[in-house]
């Protein structure tokens, strides 16, 4: 079975937010809820210059995801692709999974008393398509998606040529 990821270059990212816009609209998601979130992270200073480094925080589809196992109803699952995906009709509202992800990535809906999550756009890639986000909205093409291992090689040919 193919596995997938979706994996932020974050050094390259500055911080446009056009992921987020994405991801809102092929979502639906409503006011205050952020299915992936850029923040600024810090700052770095090189050779007296001063960056902000940005952060995008969205669900990692960890491999053993502690959200599966902390929620009662069952209402997230894994698929054998590695996406992790939450089912907001079995969704009691109870809260565990946001404290059980370590990456802070589950959004609580307060119109809809559930919550919500990245599904990393599976209706998308069920159809052979790839995540809103990643699908060349981003201005500094660093959303990458796809065999986790590929992705990873790509960014880094990607900083090796940059570095040249």
């Amino acid at each position: 079975m193919k596995k997938y990821a979706l994996i932020i270059d974050h050094i390259s990212c500055w911080g446009c937010k056009t992921c987020e816009v994405a991801c809102k609209q092929e979502n639906d998601a409503p006011e205050g809820v952020k299915l992936i979130d850029v923040f600024e992270g810090g700052f770095s200073a090189v050779d007296d210059k001063t960056d902000v480094i940005f952060q995008s925080n969205v669900c990692m589809h960890c491999d053993e995801p502690p959200c599966v196992d902390s929620c009662p109803e069952q209402a997230i699952a894994q698929r054998d692709d590695g996406i992790v995906v939450l089912d907001e009709e079995a969704c009691t509202g109870c809260r565990l999974c946001m404290d059980a992800c370590p990456y802070h990535a589950i959004s609580f809906d307060p119109q809809k008393d559930v919550a919500k999550k990245c599904n990393l756009c599976h209706h998308r890639v069920d159809n052979g398509l790839i995540p809103a986000c990643a699908d060349n909205v981003c201005l500094a093409h660093c959303i990458y998606f796809g065999d986790p291992d590929a992705v990873q090689r790509q960014i880094n040919e990607k900083h090796l040529r940059r570095n040249r």
